[in-house]
């Protein structure tokens, strides 16, 4: 293949393994879900709160998935290769993605735990009433942190796709598909 014809691929991001373009729409979606599930409990809509907020953890754990698949059964790492002032603001962003992706799994797990007691869904319906108010209280104490958090790195995991695909790709992508 061309140089040409390599930059023309890396300019629409198309060299890439498909793992990525699913990963990044499945970031976009947990997204999309989080805000959704944000409107509904500012309008007082706990049940599909609650069910929003079941299918944004359900889609980032199918990323979840995808990503290690990616990483460990396909390709490593992929550098971003711009030598620019770019660069900083590139590994900036994938630091803080990065770190504070390691606490997402927890904090929503146990938001989900508490907000689920909370509404009193499956096996506990028939907790006490005071059970549930405490489990309510944790649930808002907990997402106080969890909700930014898992909002942040949903955002910046597709901002990073951006940049390292489309924005300023690299030719390193190119192995994923074993183009000759």
């Amino acid at each position: 293949m061309t140089s040409s014809a390599l930059a023309a691929l890396a300019a629409t991001g198309q060299g890439a393994h498909p793992l990525v373009h699913l990963n990044a729409a499945l970031n976009a979606l947990a997204t999309i879900l989080l805000l959704v599930g944000l409107w509904h409990i500012k309008g007082r809509r706990e049940a599909s709160h609650g069910r929003t907020m079941l299918a944004a953890l359900a889609v980032s754990a199918i990323f979840l998935t995808c990503y290690l698949t990616y990483h460990f059964a396909i390709q490593l790492t992929v550098r971003f290769t711009d030598q620019g002032p770019v660069r900083y603001v590139y590994y900036g962003i994938l630091l803080s993605h990065v770190l504070l992706a390691f606490s997402v799994p927890f904090l929503a797990l146990a938001a989900v735990w508490y907000g689920s007691r909370a509404l009193g869904w499956g096996p506990v319906a028939a907790l006490p009433v005071e059970d549930r108010v405490h489990a309510r209280l944790k649930h808002i104490k907990i997402v106080r942190w969890a909700f930014p958090i898992w909002l942040y790195v949903s955002v910046t995991g597709v901002v990073v796709y951006a940049m390292l695909y489309h924005l300023w790709p690299s030719t390193d992508v190119y192995p994923t598909l074993n183009v000759p």
